[in-house]
């Protein structure tokens, strides 16, 4: 861990920064608060700071008060140093927003524990802020595929739906299904069903462009967002995918060989009051007359 020291006193600062390395932490020096803080605004986080209460110009009060109010990304643990004993004056250096305090001359024992404290929490802070990004990426992605979920691709379906109405722009769906997908099951296993789950999600994510979006919609249907495509792209992009899939044969431990096709809908939003389970609907409908229509083919729902 780097540790910022932040004492106008150059033997204080020796001192400190001797027992802090032979704790076996990295050590930063500022002779006052001010160039403490300008370090703090213009360059990389530090995340310990064990400053001086008084120095002049910003003194270690007025540096801990502005960290507090600022906006910095993690959280930032502060010892304060001060030789005052005075209780009141501890509690004071306490409500200005310090962690800590050590009172001077240290001990290097008291200065090693309160140093391991402040670790402690800034590690538990870490360890909080990987599993809450954890959490979130899981509410949004389908565990399986990793792609978006159902309520992630609704969310993005949403805000493109608005872009589109503001920016007087195409917006097209592309709803896919597997063909005969529980036969597959049936035949190899769910194991091979999942198998096949991802090769459908990893052909639909190599085909669009980086701001299009592919979810998964539930089961073995999927759901592409093409913002600003009109319906003959969207043709081109599942004629692709399809391609892509037709040429998939995996030979099976039984001696027969694994292949499969997909049937896809496609609906172009062109303006007007149409709403989302709306948009859904008119592309769910188009994969259904392609289902009907023998399969393994593209369908276009084309507006009125």
């Amino acid at each position: 861990m780097q540790i910022a020291i932040v004492d106008d006193n150059p033997m204080a600062r020796q001192i400190l920064r001797t027992s802090l390395v032979r704790c076996g932490n990295n050590v930063i020096e500022f002779n006052d608060g001010l160039a403490a803080w300008n370090y703090l605004n213009n360059e990389a986080m530090v995340r310990f700071i064990i400053t001086d209460w008084m120095m002049p110009g910003m003194d270690g009060i007025e540096l801990i008060r502005r960290i507090r109010a600022a906006n910095f990304p993690g959280y930032i643990y502060i010892i304060i140093l001060t030789s005052k004993e005075d209780k009141d004056d501890l509690v004071k250096g306490l409500e200005a927003g310090a962690d800590d305090y050590l009172v001077k001359p240290f001990n290097f024992n008291e200065l090693k524990a309160r140093v391991s404290i402040g670790l402690r929490i800034l590690n538990l802070e870490t360890d909080l802020k990987q599993a809450s990004s954890l959490m979130e990426v899981m509410a949004l992605h389908d565990s399986l595929t990793g792609l978006y979920n159902r309520r992630a691709i609704y969310q993005h379906l949403d805000a493109e739906l608005n872009r589109a109405i503001r920016e007087n722009r195409p917006l097209s769906l592309v709803m896919l299904d597997i063909d005969h997908f529980k036969n597959i099951n049936d035949r190899y296993g769910h194991l091979t069903g999942d198998q096949v789950l991802n090769q459908v999600a990893e052909v639909a994510r190599q085909a669009v462009r980086s701001y299009d979006w592919v979810g998964r919609w539930g089961g073995d249907e999927f759901l592409i967002i093409l913002p600003g495509a009109a319906s003959s792209y969207a043709a081109k992009i599942s004629e692709r995918i399809l391609a892509h899939l037709a040429a998939i044969h995996e030979p099976m431990s039984d001696g027969s060989e694994l292949s499969f096709t997909a049937s896809i809908g496609i609906y172009t939003y062109l303006g007007g009051k149409t709403g989302l389970d709306q948009l859904v609907q008119f592309a769910d409908e188009a994969l259904f007359q392609a289902k009907n229509s023998g399969r393994g083919r593209v369908v276009a729902n084309q507006p009125e």
